[in-house]
């Protein structure tokens, strides 16, 4: 795969705005300035041979972008210049003309049985290539896959941050009245698209969590008519539940950065604390004695800290603590209750629900409980996760009343770019996957 090289490429730093940069290489700089999405053209991809699917992955490109609230897509009408060839040369002027600050020309082909991608970008107003092209292929399955991977690399090169589009949401599907909800546990595109179903609705399953690699899913299920914890294989659906103490209940697992070890809850005799455990098996280590519930651990993403989410002041709070125990540290300091705190995997960030004054929000604070920030607010928003670039966060935002439903929406760690996942029916307890291999 061919690498693209920008030219002057600077670093850029995350805070929580955006502005689209007017001097230089072209790229998003991500700073406290005036929003303003940048103007990209992206001309549907020339058919080498794939029919329809040219304009498929073009429309899934372009849904990619500007579904990010940076960028801004030219209508194909408003277009100058048209390409009949990959190879065609650019004229810069027809895409200054309609004020395009970004160009990306691509085609799709058939090779071997495989959908083959191949695409550039432009910098408008450097009358420059970005760097080198890439080629892509996939089974023809895959394309919109092919098409995320695209949006990554232009993300990428134009913000200096990671892409996020080809990558996948486990969650759990919901359906029938809300007094007797049928639940089971599915999996989806980022974007809604490929829902597949892991689980039947024979038993209640709650709060999936991804592996760090993606391949395995530990959930909460009560199959056994008491909560347990079951790891499940992504590929093949099957799954074993884990080690537990008679006369225990465990829940609200997740894995450790590397996957090796999972944190979770054990109640017993009344009593709720955090325990952790290797996957391989073998005996388990208390981490909490109080007599609070403490629930909804994360791990920072080096592994060395726990956020939880603990009534031990009296009251639902978020603490932070050493991954092997300790004294925790309470972080949250506002009005209201504080709970299902989750770790950035940037590490600068824990995202969490708060109630407060009969309302639900989605909100952010730094890791030692300042600058705290509420994204959302409606009548019920819970159970953030992050995306693997930490920019985005999905979480259930349900409906009230005797015909609510519950819906998974994203919005930009800037509280900006609120919206519901299409395509997808009633929906909860999301977790976002790492970016696809």
């Amino acid at each position: 795969m061919v690498r693209w090289i920008l030219a002057a490429a600077a670093a850029m730093m995350l805070t929580t705005g955006m502005a689209v940069a007017q001097q230089g290489p072209l790229h998003i700089e991500l700073d406290e300035g005036v929003i303003e999405p940048l103007p990209y053209a992206l001309p549907t991809f020339v058919d080498e041979g794939a029919g329809s699917m040219a304009s498929q992955i073009t429309r899934v490109i372009a849904d990619d972008l500007s579904g990010t609230g940076l960028f801004r897509e030219i209508p194909e009408g408003a277009h100058i210049q048209r390409f009949g060839s990959f190879d065609t040369p650019v004229s810069y002027a027809d895409w200054q003309a309609i004020n395009a600050q970004a160009l990306i020309v691509g085609s799709v082909g058939m090779s071997g049985g495989k959908v083959v991608v191949k695409f550039r970008l432009f910098d408008v107003y450097g009358n420059a290539q970005l760097g080198d092209g890439q080629q892509l292929a996939a089974s023809s399955q895959s394309w919109r896959r092919l098409a995320h991977k695209v949006a990554d690399v232009i993300y990428s090169r134009i913000t200096g941050e990671t892409g996020y589009f080809d990558s996948r949401v486990v969650y759990v599907s919901e359906s029938g009245p809300k007094d007797q909800r049928q639940k089971r546990l599915a999996i989806m595109d980022y974007d809604g698209e490929n829902v597949n179903y892991l689980t039947d609705s024979s038993a209640i399953v709650l709060a999936p969590r991804f592996s760090p690699q993606g391949d395995r899913i530990l959930y909460t299920t009560f199959e056994t008519g008491f909560p347990r914890i079951k790891m499940m294989s992504v590929g093949n659906a099957s799954g074993k539940l884990l080690p537990e103490t008679p006369g225990t209940m465990t829940f609200s697992p997740r894995f450790s950065p590397d996957g090796s070890s999972i944190v979770y809850s054990l109640e017993q005799n009344g009593n709720t604390d955090l325990y952790s455990m290797s996957v391989s098996g073998g005996g388990s280590q208390r981490l909490t004695n109080s007599p609070a519930i403490e629930t909804a651990p994360s791990y920072s993403p080096d592994g060395s800290q726990i956020v939880f989410e603990s009534d031990r002041s009296g009251s639902q709070q978020i603490y932070v603590m050493s991954a092997s125990g300790g004294e925790p540290v309470r972080i949250s300091n506002g009005d209201g209750r504080y709970g299902t705190p989750v770790w950035s995997p940037r590490g600068d960030l824990i995202a969490f629900t708060k109630q407060s004054g009969g309302r639900f929000f989605i909100g952010v604070m730094r890791t030692d409980g300042s600058e705290e920030r509420d994204l959302t607010a409606s009548y019920l928003d819970e159970g953030p996760t992050w995306s693997p670039n930490g920019r985005v966060i999905m979480f259930t935002r349900e409906s009230p009343g005797a015909a609510g439903a519950a819906k998974m929406f994203t919005v930009d760690i800037t509280g900006r770019n609120l919206k519901a996942v299409a395509g997808v029916g009633g929906a909860s307890d999301p977790t976002w996957g790492p970016l696809l291999p």
